[in-house]
């Protein structure tokens, strides 16, 4: 009975240790850096701006200042590529930035994608391009009777940017829609 009993004791023990095990923490990981890498190029924000880094055995050895920006600066979306158009290697730098204003009548949430294409051999930008969405929610009062409603508008401005497989890119607004080739020559964009 003694040995039933103690058995029964230490079997409960035992299940008792593996039931309460100490929880883990949830650690929250430092946040990353998303700026993007291609080859020899980096994109970083260094001494208030956002700028695209040639970068060789380790060591910057020159910098192109995409934009001028602030501490609050937070692309999203951040992507570099390359791509070929008429023969000459091309990088695209594209990121997202959004914005939010807000008070007790008015909501503006502000998308703005930015699309930015350089030659690094010549160190030139060759293109650029932004398109901006605002949607904006309204509290309007009707008249003098204090009734109110609320409206919803989205704005747009810019075109959407479209890059093709054979480099040319097309740029869509509401009522046209542009093609442009890249002109090795003078080092740019041309219209078709």
């Amino acid at each position: 009975m003694k040995k039933l009993f103690l058995f029964l004791f230490v079997g409960l023990l035992t299940i008792n240790s593996y039931g309460q095990k100490k929880k883990s923490s949830n650690k929250k990981v430092p946040e990353t850096s998303s700026f993007p890498k291609l080859d020899n190029l980096q994109t970083e924000v260094k001494n208030g701006s956002f700028q695209l880094e040639i970068i060789e055995k380790g060591k910057t050895i020159d910098a192109m200042i995409v934009k001028a920006v602030d501490a609050s600066f937070k692309p999203t979306n951040c992507k570099l590529s390359s791509f070929m158009a008429s023969g000459v290697k091309l990088y695209l730098l594209t990121w997202t930035e959004l914005s939010t204003i807000k008070t007790d009548l008015k909501a503006e949430n502000k998308t703005t994608v930015y699309s930015v294409i350089y030659e690094i051999v010549s160190k030139k930008q060759v293109y650029s391009n932004y398109q901006l969405t605002n949607h904006i929610v309204e509290k309007v009062f009707l008249g003098g009777t204090g009734a109110s409603e609320t409206q919803e508008k989205i704005r747009r401005e810019g075109f959407e940017f479209i890059l093709n497989p054979d480099g040319s890119i097309i740029q869509k607004g509401k009522n046209q829609q542009i093609t442009f080739i890249y002109d090795k020559d003078k080092m740019e964009f041309k219209k078709k």
